[in-house]
């Protein structure tokens, strides 16, 4: 071994010798000096303490501090003057361990550099005066200045370390609530010219961190695990903290934090928190409970990346603290209240102060979205900028515009309003919401809906309608329709309308909504629309009548139970062997038929007008209507409505005009056709330049009393009437007939299918000349001269019998 080397170990073994022999000596010192040391360590902790100081035991620690003494001190605690009042302790310390500098020791004076806190309790407590019981450190260290002797008493702490410790501040004035069970917090400090520099490790749960204990806990019961770095300026009195990165439960956050301690009256904090790919529940759930329950209504299930800045005052005047988040979202599902979003993006913005100078309350909160872009139920869509203010009660504001083919919309009406084919959409609206009271709260819609070269299939009613547009404005409360083209097979119809109030309606009373139109047709093909005769069809799966939140539930209840005034003007009405000309009408539809209101319509050389109802059935649909029919022709008429169900009594039986009133009610089938036997009410008729031609029953008479006279063609100049149709059975009012062949009064019974029973008074004489008589009361009293026969024609067993009538009564 070389003699330098053998000379080298010498003397490093003499060193480590020499402390060990001095940190026995320190240890058998302080062993047998122990009420002395324990005096001294008592009177340099006291220095700085205005309360009470109590350690219970002392015991020196070989070489745990070498080369420093250390000395383990048990059952430490520490009060300030106004215990008894508050009763927070401000320090209860098991072990409270502490490294002194052991030339001080021998000197006389404790220096201590290392302090060591385990199994403790920290409480530092402001009541809702502002007094701490952080009071019982002295803040005066003016005697020191005073005496440079005592500049030993000055302590600048080398390290430090907790362990097993609940740490807690509760600010009573300022409703703030900091409370964490301390696992492991350990550290070196330095003491540059400016101040203090840190580099500590942080492992704790917190269990509240309270900025507003009314509001409650910020990342409550979550771990908190990482490195800092932390500094603090005496001239500027700021600290300065930064972590990268600290672990928050699973996820990890980039923090910078500026805390102000110079004892100005506004000091405060600034945190500024990065989390790269950060889920939106994990981020949520680190937010106070006021927060996180209204953000929990939302949801998005890709991470993202979110900054936020945080900033407060330490008395808490200012109500904060103030929260400003930004997210960047990517391509996520995002649930919000009522619907889904897939393949949104956006930028998004967080603040709890959207009005300044009104505080920092979830009243005075906003959520801004930025360019968004998004589809629902297969409808793409942006929003510019939306935003949702006020998470007390959520009002969503924003610009939406979509552009789509028209069958996209299928996905979004579930098939369950209507099926569109072929065409495009375009939407752009400007909107206010309520998201959560929209029952209550009634949206406010601005802008246009418009559809171009759709096919619909309206299927609740079996109405298909080809190469349609249509183009919905919101403006105010009303919805007002324009430009709408509307083809079901040869039926053209144009439409504007409007509802007034609709907004309101629609969520609120949709029964109540009134759809006015104006349509107007060239060509309207009745045949073509008897889906509404049908009873509106059930929607494939079970709908509430009321307000579900589903929009397509609400549009199919709002269509099914709303009402449409219809004011229209068509050219020409086909309907079936019917032709009408200049037809007008006034029509509402109710929840379950059609009220029909000034129809009017020419038709068969004369005209027709109409007013009435139909009201739907499930097997049957029932109508009433009062009609009044001028100068038609019969022929034509009767042809046009298949005879009104008549099988003896046909148009081919018929010749001249037509005038009648009626007021009949009815059944109708869902295909349009009248019921067999289903008229009821009141006809009168008024016959000008008639004839009867081959009608059968009258036919029979005659060959029974007129053998020889042809009725086959019986010219009747004028006839008026009045008859009582109960289903199968009209009965004739007395009834003189006037014509060419003959006179007849006739009463009685006519049976559709039985029960016949008419009596004719048919005189001998042939009034084929009375028409040159022109003064009516010799007509009158002509008209029965002569022989007058008296027949019954009745049914019996099925047959129908002509004969005598033994009831005739004589006048």
């Amino acid at each position: 071994m070389p003699k330098w080397l053998k000379i080298s170990l010498k003397i490093l073994a003499g060193f480590i010798l020499l402390i060990v022999v001095i940190l026995l000596g320190a240890t058998l010192y302080i062993t047998y000096n122990k009420t002395k040391v324990l005096k001294m360590v008592n009177e340099q902790l006291e220095k700085n303490v205005d309360g009470t100081l109590i350690i219970g035991d002392m015991k020196p620690t070989f070489f745990k501090g070498f080369p420093d003494i250390s000395l383990s001190l048990k059952n430490v605690l520490i009060r300030d003057k106004k215990f008894a009042q508050h009763k927070h302790t401000l320090l209860d310390a098991k072990d409270f361990n502490i490294s002194v500098n052991t030339a001080a020791l021998f000197r006389g004076t404790i220096d201590i550099n290392h302090i060591e806190i385990t199994d403790a309790a920290i409480d530092l407590f402001t009541d809702s005066t502002g007094y701490s019981n952080t009071a019982v450190f002295k803040k005066d260290n003016k005697q020191v200045k005073d005496n440079p002797s005592e500049s030993s008493s000055i302590t600048q702490l080398k390290k430090f370390s907790l362990s097993n410790v609940t740490f807690t501040v509760d600010n009573r004035k300022a409703h703030k609530l900091f409370n964490f069970a301390v696992n492991d917090i350990s550290g070196k400090m330095q003491y540059p010219d400016s101040g203090w520099r840190t580099d500590f490790h942080l492992n704790v749960l917190a269990k509240s961190m309270a900025f507003n204990s009314v509001h409650g806990s910020f990342i409550k019961n979550k771990v908190l695990k990482g490195d800092f770095v932390a500094g603090y300026n005496e001239k500027s009195g700021i600290i300065n903290v930064s972590t990268m990165p600290l672990n928050i439960g699973d996820d990890p956050f980039k923090i910078n934090a500026v805390f102000e301690t110079a004892g100005k009256p506004d000091a405060g904090f600034t945190m500024h928190i990065v989390a790269d790919q950060i889920l939106w529940r994990s981020a949520t759930a680190l937010l106070a409970p006021n927060v996180t329950t209204v953000l929990n209504r939302f949801n998005i299930s890709k991470p993202m990346d979110v900054i936020c800045d945080l900033t407060g005052s330490f008395d808490g005047n200012d109500g904060g603290p103030k929260l400003y988040v930004t997210a960047k979202v990517n391509d996520s599902k995002v649930t919000i209240p009522g619907a889904e979003l897939d393949d949104c993006s956006f930028n998004g913005i967080f603040s709890n102060n959207y009005v300044k100078d009104k505080g920092f309350g979830d009243d005075n909160s906003i959520i801004k979205l930025i360019n968004l872009k998004a589809s629902y139920n297969h409808l793409p869509f942006t929003i510019d900028t939306g935003s949702i203010i006020n998470l007390i009660k959520p009002v969503a504001t924003g610009n939406f515009k979509s552009n789509f083919p028209a069958a996209d919309l299928n996905y979004f009406l579930e098939d369950d309003v209507a099926k569109f084919n072929n065409g495009s959409a375009d939407m752009n609206l400007r909107y206010t919401a309520d998201i959560i009271d929209y029952k209550i709260n009634k949206p406010i819609i601005r802008g246009s809906i418009n559809l171009r070269n759709t096919d619909i299939y309206y299927w609740p009613r079996n109405l298909k309608f080809k190469n349609n547009s249509i183009s919905l404005n919101f403006v105010g409360d009303d919805l007002l329709l324009s430009n709408i083209r509307m083809q079901t097979g040869r039926s053209i119809v144009t439409m504007d309308g409007r509802v007034n109030n609709f907004l309101n309606l629609y969520y609120n009373a949709p029964e109540k909504i009134l759809l006015a139109l104006q349509i107007r047709s060239p060509q309207l093909y009745l045949g073509e629309f008897m889906g509404f005769l049908a009873e509106r069809k059930s929607a494939p799966t079970t709908r509430r009548r009321g307000n579900s939140g589903n929009i397509a539930d609400q549009l199919s209840n709002a269509l099914d139970r709303g009402k449409a005034e219809m004011h229209m003007k068509v050219a020409k009405v086909y309907y079936k062997k019917f032709l009408a000309t200049d037809a007008y009408a006034d029509l509402l539809t109710t929840e379950n038929g059609l009220i029909i209101r000034n129809v009017g319509l020419k038709h068969a050389g004369g005209s027709l007008k109409i007013n009435g109802r139909v009201m739907q059935g499930r097997s049957l649909n029932r109508f009433a209507l009062n009609s009044t029919v001028s100068h038609v022709n019969m022929q034509e008429f009767f042809y046009a409505f298949n005879n009104f169900g008549l099988q003896d009594f046909t148009y081919e039986n018929l010749k001249g005009f037509l005038s009648a009133k009626t007021n009949i009610t009815g059944g109708v089938t869902d295909a349009g056709n009248l019921a067999p036997h289903s008229i009821n009410g009141n006809l009168d008729v008024s016959l000008r330049d008639a004839a009867l031609l081959n009608f059968k029953p009258l036919i029979g008479v005659g060959k029974f009393v007129f053998p020889f006279r042809d009725l086959k063609n019986i010219s009747i100049p004028k006839l008026d009437g009045h008859f009582i149709v109960n289903g199968d059975m009209i009965t004739i009012k007395p009834l003189q007939v006037s014509s060419s062949v003959l006179n007849v009064d006739v009463a009685g019974v006519y049976g559709l299918t039985k029960g016949t029973d008419i009596a004719l008074d048919i005189p001998l004489r042939n009034p084929g000349k009375d028409s040159l008589i022109i003064d009516k009361e010799e007509l009158q009293k002509k008209r029965f001269k002569g022989i007058v026969v008296h027949i019954r024609a009745h049914e019996e067993n099925g047959k129908m019998k002509i004969g005598w009538n033994k009831n005739h009564k004589k006048n």
